[in-house]
């Protein structure tokens, strides 16, 4: 789901498939479609429980060979590993060729995004204080990048480039530390046997990458994934990391030819299932209740608020100290627009949700609250980019 900011399609070039295809806000449009359907069927009388024991179906197969043994395990666990591999190459390939491929250009967007996930993390632990929900802590601290960059593209060429090119950083990198995060906060206990064949299996794939100039190298390099997916699901740390970890052997060169093959069933169909699977929620008198408790109160605070203070934060802390030197001032009205945008959590926050509690009441009113604060993100980073933007125009 990692992608640059929307092409602009000139007048006198016919919008094609390809541009389709690329442009975030057709992605937001699919999830923000499924996420409704989803949302419906689940609420409808005699069809929502059906629709929600769907998701739950075991395959029985799958289960004795020690496999993620539901649908929705088989999603969470296996498809979105291909997810991570898409948005590993995404990072590698910025921080190799791209806009992260020097200190001075990755400081400022690095420094924002890691106070992006620090402040949602506290002002979610302090609203969580002395209760259950404290392993939630991670939930408000994503960036979703397709919904981000969706609404940016909405705003049209007024939007500075530099600004494109902050949230497009920003996002990657935030996306980066939503992967450690899983990796290291949200696996079981590790099991050191299994780690070995971790090891072992990216070892013979450096090997095969190196050596290997067989037709059947890319086969080869595929299947050994799998095996390495395999004893990482095996190990306890969490099986997507996997895919993080194929992508970074990955050499450069052989990044766009596996971007383009995974472009169409990650973009519009993993993450659109994701979303179907994932926002199966009952909406009753209960939910909303618990929409004021302290678990919505610190995701909702965390996305809303928590992103944009940390973010500016950063960026202010970046210039004041004169780490980053800029030849004019920063439009300040526009990081803080950004940094709204930011929280819109969705995709990796309801990922998150998933794995921060395994009492299914809980994951819905979390799923619920992330829903909702990343709507309310999406209509106020929006609006405040639309005024910023006005008032820019008019001074220059």
């Amino acid at each position: 789901m990692t992608q640059h900011p929307s092409t602009t399609v000139t007048e006198n070039r016919k919008f094609t498939i390809t541009d389709f295809l690329h442009d975030s806000r057709a992605i937001g449009i699919l999830l923000l479609l499924c996420t409704a359907t989803s949302l419906i069927l689940t609420n409808l009388p005699g069809i929502g429980e059906n629709y929600s024991q769907f998701w739950e179906t075991e395959i029985p197969f799958l289960h004795s060979a020690h496999l993620p043994h539901s649908i929705l395990h088989v999603i969470n666990d296996f498809l979105m590993a291909l997810f991570f591999f898409q948005v590993g190459m995404e990072i590698k390939r910025e921080t190799v060729v791209g806009e992260l491929s020097s200190p001075s250009r990755m400081m400022m967007p690095m420094i924002a995004a890691l106070f992006g996930v620090i402040f949602p993390a506290i002002i979610f632990l302090t609203a969580t204080k002395g209760t259950v929900y404290q392993s939630g802590w991670a939930i408000p601290t994503a960036t979703d990048i397709a919904f981000s960059l969706g609404i940016l593209s909405l705003l049209g060429k007024a939007v500075p480039h530099s600004i494109k090119i902050f949230l497009t950083a920003l996002a990657i990198i935030d996306d980066l530390c939503a992967i450690l995060i899983i990796a290291f906060f949200y696996g079981g206990q590790p099991k050191f046997t299994w780690l070995l064949g971790v090891a072992a299996s990216i070892l013979i794939i450096i090997l095969v990458i190196k050596y290997l100039k067989s037709p059947f190298s890319r086969i080869l390099y595929l299947s050994l994934g799998m095996v390495m997916w395999y004893c990482m699901y095996q190990s306890g740390i969490h099986a997507t990391f996997a895919g993080v970890i194929l992508s970074a052997l990955l050499p450069i060169k052989k990044i766009p030819v596996y971007e383009k093959i995974l472009l169409f069933p990650v973009n519009f169909l993993i993450i659109p299932i994701f979303a179907l699977a994932n926002t199966s929620i009952a909406i009753n008198a209960s939910a909303i209740a618990n929409l004021t408790g302290e678990l919505s109160i610190g995701i909702v605070l965390g996305l809303l608020i928590g992103k944009p203070v940390g973010i500016s934060l950063g960026v202010y802390l970046m210039t004041k100290m004169r780490i980053i030197r800029s030849k004019s001032k920063p439009d300040w009205m526009l990081y803080v627009g950004v940094g709204i945008l930011a929280g819109i959590g969705f995709t990796m926050s309801i990922f998150v949700s998933t794995l921060a509690f395994e009492d299914r009441s809980l994951q819905d009113t979390a799923k619920l609250a992330v829903l909702i604060a990343s709507t309310l993100s999406m209509i106020s980073g929006y609006a405040w980019l639309k005024i910023a933007l006005k008032k820019r125009q008019v001074e220059l």
